[in-house]
């Protein structure tokens, strides 16, 4: 019986995964910076099945890895919650809604390509996902302020300095971020080690 229970649950825990990644899919528009806050916003503020630290590790990972980020975001959050098959229902989900609009797009391309309605439309959601990315960089900066740590909040303003003004590869940022952030935990676990 208990057995049973459990199996219930879990099924009934992967049906909401699967749901609330084709939801969160079907109506992100704007690339994988936007769907990290609504993945943040369901699975941490809403849902409670992930800590926002945790979120951000996620994000960061997903972001560094090769390929869309969205997949990359629903392969870990689906393997943090479920193991294997939480990864693939997390994805299945994810890439569903783009793999269909993109069918009928491509089907109905000449009647979409010269349409001045549809070009407005797509204007209108560009301001729509600036607004979303916007609201994306001040959380997360807000959260990197909160912990006052002088390194993080440098690493903070050299990575926009070097993204806004310098016109530095992102990759070059991500890569510096991340060997910073390894020697930080390196010195860190020596110190602990030595006390």
């Amino acid at each position: 019986m208990d057995n049973g229970m459990k199996a219930c649950n879990r099924a009934k825990m992967l049906f909401k995964l699967f749901l609330s990644t084709l939801y969160i899919s079907a109506f992100t528009f704007g690339g994988g910076f936007v769907i990290i806050t609504f993945m943040k916003r369901k699975f941490v503020d809403e849902l409670h099945w992930l800590e926002e630290e945790e979120m951000l590790d996620l994000a960061a990972l997903a972001q560094s890895s090769p390929g869309a980020i969205a997949v990359n975001a629903a392969i870990l959050v689906g393997w943090r919650l479920a193991g294997p098959v939480g990864m693939a229902i997390a994805v299945l989900g994810t890439i569903l809604p783009p793999m269909i609009i993109l069918s009928v797009i491509s089907f109905f391309y000449a009647a979409f390509a010269c349409n001045q309605y549809v070009a407005l439309v797509l204007k209108g959601m560009q301001a729509g996902v600036a607004a979303v990315i916007l609201d994306v960089v001040c959380g997360l900066g807000r959260n990197v302020l909160k912990e006052k740590s002088f390194m993080n909040i440098a690493i903070l303003v050299l990575a926009f300095v070097a993204t806004f003004f310098l016109n530095l590869n992102v990759i070059y940022i991500i890569l510096a971020a991340a060997v910073i952030g390894i020697f930080k935990e390196l010195h860190r676990h020596r110190k602990e080690c030595r006390q």
